[in-house]
């Protein structure tokens, strides 16, 4: 193309514009065969081509969504953390794990893992299944209650009316910690065909439900939450045996609680005490104890669900083995930090382990006393 333009520029003496034009035509047809020769000779351009010719004649596949189960950032993220640790982890993987600053550093677990955790403190905790159950962010949650109620009264035409204004106070509910941590080889984090979330996830759920489950059942309100049976208020009702529960006991417990309460009751006891009850008939001879029938539906107690807690008296002089009552409205637990979880790999490293570290905060105690009834084994 440059020689085209230099003889275009560089005109014949005789100026005869025949011969200029005969002269831009050879120009132009030796520019063109510069360039097919140049393509002929590149092989790279070519068999580009031929490739992106061969991709667009295949036929169109449906396949699955990218992101068709494959796993977040912050999972990817996490999983990497528990590996390496976040010293070689890239920056951006690094940003989606920091958490707010009261988690003293630590990093969250994602949603995913920490799902599987609650899944497991459900099974070891059933207590969570009954109560009602919220998170906060705050070292305490305050929640009013009503503490009196108003007293209205019959009057004449013209007499004075007399105060009736309800009495209110408030229920505080602090939130507690409670830390585990895990040893884990550094060959099973380098093992890749191993599922070191999951491992560490079961792990800790394990630990997390059984300190849970016992500190919901009987815990003392000291650097842990108040129990259901261990709280203050609740009505108790004597079995009318020195050591062993009654079918009229139990009859009894249920009514002495009033009928609104009653009506959302569930019956809550361990194994143990749960096998006694089977065995119990009515004055009829039928079991006190109605097996379900429909799938989904639990086994009933005169005719309301059973919650089995392993963490509840067993039966005995004095104890306190069986509670009915309305839970959900009574006890409240309240979770601060899901999980927090930090990597250690310097302390174990001796022993080829690295150490991570859990931090859970919750609360919990009761704030409806009269909505529950518990059978105290005594004859009186």
């Amino acid at each position: 193309m440059r020689n085209l333009a230099h003889k275009l520029e560089t005109k014949s003496a005789t100026d005869n514009p025949v011969d200029e034009v005969k002269a831009a035509l050879a120009a132009l047809a030796e520019s063109v065969a510069e360039v097919k020769a140049k393509a002929a000779n590149d092989n790279g351009l070519a068999g580009r081509i031929a490739e992106l010719e061969t991709k667009l004649a295949r036929p169109a596949i449906i396949g699955k969504a990218a992101n068709d189960n494959e796993p977040t950032p912050e999972r990817k993220a996490f999983e990497g953390f528990l590996r390496y640790g976040a010293e070689r982890m890239p920056a951006d993987e690094v940003k989606s794990l920091v958490v707010a600053d009261d988690t003293r550093g630590g990093y969250l677990a994602p949603a995913e893992l920490s799902t599987e955790i609650l899944k497991g403190i459900v099974e070891f905790s059933p207590v969570r299944q009954a109560a009602r159950v919220g998170s906060t962010s705050r070292g305490s949650v305050i929640l009013p209650k009503r503490t009196g109620t108003p007293t209205a009264n019959w009057v004449g035409e013209t007499e004075t009316r007399t105060e009736t204004e309800s009495a209110y106070g408030q229920v505080e509910i602090p939130v507690h910690e409670m830390a585990a941590y895990v040893d884990v080889s550094v060959q099973l984090l380098e093992d890749a065909a191993v599922n070191v979330e999951s491992e560490v996830a079961s792990d800790l759920a394990e630990e997390f439900g059984r300190l849970e489950g016992v500190a919901l059942v009987s815990g003392n309100g000291v650097k842990k939450p108040t129990g259901i049976m261990a709280a203050a208020g609740v009505t108790d009702v004597a079995s009318g045996h020195a050591t062993l529960i009654t079918a009229d006991s139990l009859i009894t417990l249920m009514y002495d609680l009033p009928a609104y309460y009653r009506n959302k009751g569930v019956w809550m006891a361990n194994g143990t005490t749960i096998a006694a009850i089977r065995k119990l008939k009515d004055t009829t001879n039928n079991y006190l104890w109605q097996p379900s029938y429909q799938a989904g539906q639990p086994e009933t107690l005169l005719g309301r669900p059973i919650v089995e807690a392993v963490d509840m008296d067993d039966i005995g002089a004095g104890e306190f083995p069986i509670l009915f009552g309305d839970v959900n409205r009574a006890y409240r637990v309240y979770d601060r930090v899901a999980m927090s979880m930090l990597r250690d790999p310097y302390t174990q490293a001796t022993t080829g382990k690295v150490r991570f570290h859990a931090r859970r905060r919750v609360g919990a105690d009761l704030v409806m006393a009269e909505a529950l009834r518990k059978l105290r084994v005594a004859e009186s």
